[in-house]
């Protein structure tokens, strides 16, 4: 998740309501393109080595790509967080101009070619509940809200891949917190075409 997702977040969500966030919980999943032209070449190459039986070539990753997926492949720090992990506390809180906002994040490479996704869990400083947000966002330029519940239709990769749009889904109260304090969302972008993670963050902003 890089810092285009986290500004658009903050831009695009959380400036339309009276809500602050005080605590982000983000899981990334991020497509073969985040590592550059070498690695989805080498996944394409694994992917058919794989279907025809033979040992896959890991050249980029050191490990299975294809039909795997695993921790980022940033150095492990000794807090226990990676590097791509602790990038995202960082610039959120750079980026959101907040050195008190909480943010945790794992950070996954899945095999997918390009755009990568986030679950995002977002915590407020004040009610704002799940209608008032969806509104906001389907109001917001650069965003495209897919959240069909009844046809199970939401944002994919691949359904981003190549496009400009950002795409949010999910769009639910977090049952944890009482008193809708919480939202959970799933975000999807080609960060070749706009910077992916800062998705979610921009995507924050849109609902403050």
């Amino acid at each position: 998740m890089d810092d285009g997702n986290r500004r658009w977040l903050h831009k695009v969500v959380l400036k339309k309501s009276d809500a602050l966030v005080i605590r982000m919980v983000v899981s990334t999943y991020q497509a073969a393109s985040g590592a550059g032209a070498a690695a989805m070449e080498e996944l394409e190459l694994q992917t058919r080595e794989v279907l025809d039986g033979k040992e896959p070539t890991c050249n980029i990753f050191n490990q299975q790509y294809a039909f795997n997926l695993f921790s980022h492949n940033a150095p492990v720090l000794s807090n226990g967080y990676n590097e791509e992990e602790m990038k995202l506390v960082k610039e959120t809180k750079k980026i959101w101009n907040d050195n008190n906002v909480k943010v945790t994040a794992t950070c996954i490479r899945v095999p997918v070619m390009r755009a990568h996704a986030e679950s995002v869990n977002l915590q407020f400083d004040k009610p704002l509940d799940e209608e008032t947000a969806r509104e906001i966002l389907n109001k917001a330029a650069g965003l495209v809200v897919i959240d069909d519940r009844a046809s199970n239709r939401f944002p994919t990769p691949l359904g981003v891949s190549s496009k400009d749009d950002v795409a949010v889904g999910r769009i639910r109260q977090d049952l944890s917190q009482d008193g809708n304090y919480g939202l959970d969302i799933f975000v999807c972008g080609d960060q070749i075409r706009k910077g992916a993670a800062l998705n979610a963050i921009q995507i924050a902003e849109l609902l403050l």
